[in-house]
Order: C-alpha cells, then structure tokens, then sequence
C-alpha cells in the first residue's frame, strides 16, 4: 500500500482521508497536502537501497510518493536531470560554488514532467479516460506527451499568448487543445468548470494535490546527486507557486527521514509584471491579486493556485522573493548559454538574472552554495530567444569572398 495516509486543507487545516475527497478542501475549497507515514517511509526507504537501485528516474523515490508499489507509470524516463557546477561563474561572481540543474533535459524538455507522470498514474488509478489540464504550455505538453505514451486523451486549455513552440508540441502529441482568447487565469477557469462538466480528472496545479508530489522529486534528487549536502539556497522561477512548495516539501520530507540535517533558504524568483507571490513574502504574507504581463510565459500568473504553500516555504525557510525587468530577463538568455551552454525558456534564465542581482546588490556570501533550478528548455520559446541576440549574417550566393571575409573581419555577424 501507499505511504500516504491522508490530506490536510493548507487553508483551515481539515483534516481528509485518502478517497474522500479529489481535489480540494471539502469545507473550505483550500488546496490540499498530502500527509505520510514516515516511520514507513524510513523502512522502505534508504540511502544504501538507493545507491543500488539503477532505475534513474523519480519513481526511485515512490515510498515518498502517493502511489502504490505495483502502480503502473509512463515509460518515459522522467527525472535525475544533471546538476551543473559553475565553478568559473561561482569565481566571478564570489560564491562559494554556483550549481544549476537542468530539468529541460526531461522527455518534453521541462520540469512539469514531473507532476504529470504523476498525475497519468493518479488518473488511470481513478479509472479515468481524460485528462485534462491549464497551462502557459510546459505543464500541457508534459501531460500531453505522458498521456500520448499510455495511449491517454488529454485536453489542454491554454492562453492565446502561450509561445507557438509549446503549441505545436501540445499538437504533435495529439491532445485536444483549447486556445482561450484572455489569460491564464481565465483558461485556468473554464478547464475546471470544463472538467466538471464532463466528469475529466483535473490535473491543473493548485487543483490537484498530487502535482506538488510530483514537483518534490526534484528536491529528493538535489539532495542524492550532493551527496545528501543540500545548497545554502535555491533560486526557482515561481507562477502559481507549486514549483517552490514542492521542492521545499521534498526537503522537509528528506529532514523528516532523517537523510539531511538542515533544510536550504527557498528564493523566489517572479518577473516585476507578475509578482503577487514575491510581493507577499517580501510583505505582509497576504497575496492580492494583480496584473500578469510578462515575457516569461511560465511565471506570467496573477492569480498564484497554490500561494499558500508558495509563500509559507519562502518565509519558513528564512528566505525571500527577488523580482527581475523583462529585460532582464531577456538578457540573461544568451548570457546564460555562453557562460554554461544550458539554453532556458524565459521563465527559467529569470533565476539566473536574479542570481546575477542577488551577486551585485552583496546578498550571496562568499560561504555559500547557490543552486538555480532550471525549468524549461529555451526551444520552448524561440521567439523570445530571438529578441535577445542579433539577426545573423546573410550572404547572397553572388558574395566575393573577399567581401565575406571582410566583414566577419570586422565583426558584422
């Protein structure tokens, strides 16, 4: 059986058994946590059963996830995404060691595999035959590519603005796809009552609360791949905020079970045109919502779905929001290639422009361990890409190559 062994309202703290509800507090409608037994967990799992097990994906961790031991998962091989160390980076900017780990290595080139090939599993357990999902377009792809290898139906309701590149994954997956002409917030709206409706399991985040399960994978990782030596802090971009309240979920699991002794400061990290998470932490702890309008298509949210649990694991772990310029962020795209040869989408190189202003302002020490959490490939949005560096030189076949030679000479590419 499962470790899990029930639910917690994040909001008024009711508490649910596992199969009493789906979703979402039966009293208040707050999202959910999901609860362990972790005298179970700590026997079914250890560091010397985990230093022997080959199967290099996040269902090595599944005595810490909501599943059972015979459930069947999506053959695609998600997790253990390399972890990079900087060390020319670290040297310059004057930290002890700058880590980035790079989950656009995942099947669909993002982090949301994770909370998807989770979600597949919870679906097909439920016995559903559709799933379906909002999103800027990382979490649909992920989820449409996990349903695409189960042979699954998933429906993906995203914003006219969602970059073209994630469209046309959500596509080629074969997925049914609904373009809403408004937000985010508004495709976000019309999936759930869509779902409802028509008896779809609801994958969307801040919805479901096993998406957060999935998202902690990758704190279970970091921690394995240090040697069990968590980072000082950890920089990750944050929209609805699910993002952080994983990866800090993941690291109190790993405190509970006793494989690490201190837990890492969570740094948040939203663009200055949608920043209700930051703004909370940095301020009274109450979200407002505000207006969302950024380039960084994957943190462009202004109604956070889990700012509960986004603001609580930057405040309980000592840490704090940064906000970044779009231009910012644009810039750090190519700066972030040529330095480490990792290419992120724009709401992923948002952490290394705040890496960058968090150096420069005197905020890092010297002492300390700097991981960045990387959540997107950047040929999910090539057209933000493109904004960033120069048009290339173009050579008509007729060229002189003496002409040609000239102006690379003079650096006209």
């Amino acid at each position: 059986m499962s470790n899990a062994t029930g639910l917690n309202c994040v909001e008024c703290g009711r508490a649910h058994r596992i199969g009493e509800v789906e979703y979402i507090c039966a009293s208040c409608g707050g999202n959910l946590d999901v609860l362990y037994d972790y005298d179970r967990v700590r026997a079914a799992l250890t560091k010397s059963q985990l230093a022997d097990d080959r199967n290099f994906t996040i269902w090595r961790y599944r005595p810490l996830l909501p599943v059972e031991p015979e459930s069947v998962v999506p053959p695609l091989s998600v997790g253990w995404t390399p972890i990079y160390d900087c060390k020319n980076l670290a040297e310059r900017y004057g930290v002890k060691q700058l880590l980035i780990k790079d989950d656009g290595r995942n099947p669909t080139a993002s982090f949301k595999d994770r909370p998807s090939a989770l979600a597949v599993v919870m679906a097909q357990e439920a016995g559903a035959s559709v799933i379906t999902t909002a999103s800027s377009g990382n979490a649909g792809s992920a989820l449409a590519g996990m349903c695409a290898s189960v042979g699954m139906r998933s429906v993906i309701f995203v914003p006219a603005y969602a970059p073209p590149a994630k469209i046309a994954q959500l596509q080629v997956y074969q997925a049914a796809v609904v373009v809403v002409e408004g937000s985010y917030d508004e495709a976000y709206d019309l999936c759930i009552e869509a779902s409802k409706r028509f008896g779809w399991y609801q994958r969307s985040t801040g919805y479901n609360p096993y998406t957060r399960e999935g998202k902690k994978t990758a704190a279970l990782e970091m921690a394995e791949q240090l040697d069990w030596e968590v980072p000082n802090k950890v920089l990750v971009g944050v929209g609805d905020g699910n993002i952080i309240s994983g990866l800090w979920k993941g690291f109190n699991d790993l405190l509970r079970i006793g494989f690490i002794d201190r837990l890492p400061q969570m740094i948040g990290v939203q663009s200055e045109g949608a920043s209700a998470i930051v703004d909370a932490a940095n301020g009274d702890g109450v979200v407002r919502e505000g207006p969302a309008d950024t380039i960084a298509d994957a943190i462009n949210v202004g109604k956070p779905r889990d700012a509960t649990m986004a603001v609580r694991a930057i405040r309980e772990s000592g840490g704090h929001g940064v906000k970044v310029s779009d231009d910012e962020i644009i810039a750090a795209i190519p700066a972030l290639a040529r330095e480490t040869g990792i290419f992120a989408e724009p709401g992923a190189a948002a952490t290394y422009a705040a890496f960058v202003n968090l150096c420069e302002s005197g905020a890092l020490k010297s002492d300390q361990r700097v991981l960045l959490m990387i959540t997107g490939n950047g040929l999910k949005d090539v057209d933000s890409a493109r904004k960033s560096v120069q048009a290339p030189l173009r050579v008509a076949l007729d060229v002189q190559m003496e002409q040609l030679l000239r102006r690379l000479e003079l650096g006209e590419v």
